[in-house]
């Protein structure tokens, strides 16, 4: 081999080692962050030596998209567990010593009930019934006015959600557009491909998507319902607020590019995403809770109702509980907000002028001809024992709550307890499953992709000591082509 040979094979060697120390501390300055995946030379070798190509991107397409699918899933699961969790907390659903749930309330309205009935001329006893009645119209305002806090703020959570993915598509599109020029001209794009990963999990967040790649780095990306979320520039996603979401209200669809991807009728509905789970709420699980609270609040106006005594063949008429514009008990049919109207009749309440003791004799209407007790014995508890028996007695009630067409009000109230408790529980359980999968996943592709510091250290060292031995042959060439050129002088 010539000296002149030897020469460029060592200047070569030094600018392709500078070369993968460049690359190697990129790899330790992104060591532990976040999304960034590890840098290698790209190296070919010929008769003159090794040349440096570029540089190249650690990645496995199969864990990515692993991880955008249970991520979705992720917070799908988490949107709808933590909306149950704030109704359970607001009232104590849990536990078991200070509920608010219906049916503990009902069961310590029927022990009040039942001690008033045992003493009915007991005053103390009668404002102990009232209070207990009182607390079950406070336990039912107070989980609907939960259950629709949790419905606005999930419509509130879709219509952020979908601007924060649309500004997110339009920082995708600057970064695809960069790769592709970037990849066409043979620049080096690993950082911007990086960045794009990174966005595209924060999109699949909030959006199941699939991203499909094409020449020069492009991606195309779908929802996972199949609509076309991005291809060479963004589609808009769009959805309109609901202000005011009442019991019967429904909240408006999402739409890709015009295409409804939420709420009943979507052609091509999205399945996972923080969005979809925000919707299960507004539109499907919040709904079905309030038809349950609505129908234990018409059971109870029907269980306390107040019937015809003089013979007459009158309509029942509320009693102890009522709601506004009620002129009789309700029909088995579900009334929308009932659950955040009903009352407790202020014929019987002391507070809002009423006589306590048309709760032992009757007439809590105003109807003479519905007074129980006719001759006004103190020791009177015969209706006092019916109001007792009251909320056990079946009754029918409207399927649409989803708790069967008959039964008890005091059993359909602890069935809607349990149905929430039970729905609670599987999306606990879902949530901490795909926290494992994502989690899993994330040390998977960190291990097939992410920086290893010590690695990186290691294969530092290693080409410094290539580096140096690079230079100590180009400095002998050198040495030898001096003495040469000075024998030649001489």
């Amino acid at each position: 081999m010539s000296l002149s040979s030897a020469g460029a094979i060592a200047l070569r060697s030094l600018g392709v080692v500078s070369n993968q120390i460049n690359v190697t501390s990129r790899n330790i300055a992104g060591a532990g962050v976040t999304g960034v995946n590890v840098k290698h030379a790209l190296l070919a070798s010929d008769e003159a030596g090794v040349e440096f190509l570029g540089v190249g991107r650690a990645t496995n397409v199969a864990l990515f998209r692993n991880l955008l699918s249970a991520s979705a899933h992720e917070e799908a699961a988490t949107a709808v567990s933590d909306a149950l969790s704030r109704i359970d907390q607001a009232l104590n659903l849990s536990d078991s010593s200070n509920s608010r749930s219906a049916s503990t309330v009902i069961s310590k309205l029927k022990s009040a009930l039942q001690a008033y009935s045992a003493t009915p001329q007991n005053e103390t006893a009668a404002e102990l019934a009232i209070s207990a009645a009182r607390n079950v119209v406070a336990a039912l305002n107070d989980a609907t006015a939960a259950t629709q806090k949790e419905r606005f703020t999930a419509d509130e959570g879709i219509a952020s959600a979908v601007s924060e993915v649309n500004s997110l598509l339009e920082k995708f599109a600057t970064y695809n557009t960069d790769v592709v020029e970037g990849t066409a001209a043979g620049a080096d794009v690993t950082d911007i491909l990086d960045r794009r990963d990174a966005l595209l999990t924060e999109i699949s967040k909030r959006i199941g998507v699939t991203a499909v790649s094409r020449p020069n780095n492009d991606v195309v990306i779908y929802t996972d319902s199949g609509v076309t979320l991005f291809e060479t520039t963004p589609r808009k996603l769009t959805f309109q607020p609901t202000p005011t979401l009442t019991p019967s209200a429904n909240g408006a669809a999402v739409y890709v590019d015009g295409v409804q991807v939420t709420g009943a009728g979507a052609p091509l509905a999205l399945r996972s995403g923080s969005i979809v789970g925000m919707a299960q709420i507004r539109d499907e699980i919040a709904p079905l809770y309030q038809s349950q609270l609505d129908e234990i609040a018409r059971g109870l106006v029907v269980a306390f109702a107040e019937r015809d005594q003089s013979g007459g063949g009158g309509p029942d008429l509320p009693g102890l509980f009522t709601y506004p514009g009620a002129t009789q008990s309700p029909a088995a049919t579900l009334l929308p907000g009932l659950a955040g109207q009903i009352v407790l009749n202020a014929n019987v309440d002391p507070i809002q002028g009423g006589d306590l003791a048309r709760l032992r004799d009757g007439g809590a209407s105003g109807n003479p001809a519905y007074v129980y007790n006719t001759t006004g014995a103190p020791g009177y508890a015969n209706r006092l024992i019916e109001l007792v028996n009251a909320p056990s007695e079946n009754q029918n009630f409207d399927p649409a709550a989803g708790l069967g067409p008959s039964g008890s009000v005091e059993a359909l109230a602890t069935d809607s307890n349990g149905w929430i408790a039970g729905k609670r529980q599987q999306l606990e359980s879902t949530t901490t499953y795909y926290e494992a999968v994502v989690s899993q996943t994330t040390q998977a592709l960190s291990n097939a992709t992410g920086v290893n510091l010590d690695d990186q250290m290691s294969q530092m060292l290693a080409l410094e000591n290539s580096y140096q031995a690079s230079a100590k042959l180009l400095e002998a060439v050198n040495a030898m082509f001096t003495a040469l050129f000075s024998a030649l002088r001489s």
